[in-house]
């Protein structure tokens, strides 16, 4: 695979380094490639207590519940179905929670970034970023997009936030 070069990746993304993209090519480019997110569609919570109730450990309890009911011995029965049941609550609530906790930290997010447009840095959205857009990154921020290093010695990321 060939490695492209600055002047390469700008040519390819028709971007001037000097004044980034006008406001208008922004736009243009904003309605043909949509916005920079990530639409995640969120479960229902009868999506999240069924999940729970399939798979090979889930089908083996309930399995166990159906032999009891087959040679009737509800006692059985009764147990398998409550160790069944005070697993999905216990597995729901904590999902719950890590969810909750994940909400928090994206609402956390830094939600700005500095991007070259008309030749002046501006703060935008980061769902405004498009490709061919001039991000300038500084110490602690959030790299809100995939982007190519152009200019600067090097480049560590903290890739935590991610896991």
């Amino acid at each position: 695979m060939k490695s492209l070069n600055t002047n390469d990746i700008l040519i390819k993304h028709n971007t001037n380094l000097k004044t980034g993209l006008s406001n208008q090519e922004a736009k243009s480019r904003l309605s043909t490639y949509g916005k920079n997110e990530f639409v995640q569609k969120e479960q229902t919570t009868l999506e999240r207590i069924l999940k729970r109730l399939w798979g090979p450990i889930p089908w083996m309890i309930e399995i166990a519940a159906l032999l009891s009911i087959a040679v009737q011995k509800w006692e059985d029965f009764i147990i398998i179905m409550i160790l069944l049941v005070t697993n999905v609550a216990i597995d729901f609530t904590q999902e719950a929670k890590a969810l909750n906790a994940l909400k928090v930290l994206k609402e956390k997010l830094v939600k700005k970034t500095l991007v070259l447009r008309d030749g002046v840095f501006t703060e935008i959205d980061i769902s405004l970023i498009v490709p061919g857009d001039i991000v300038k990154l500084k110490i602690g921020d959030v790299i809100p997009a995939d982007v190519v290093l152009i200019d600067g010695e090097y480049l560590t990321v903290d890739q935590s936030v991610l896991t």
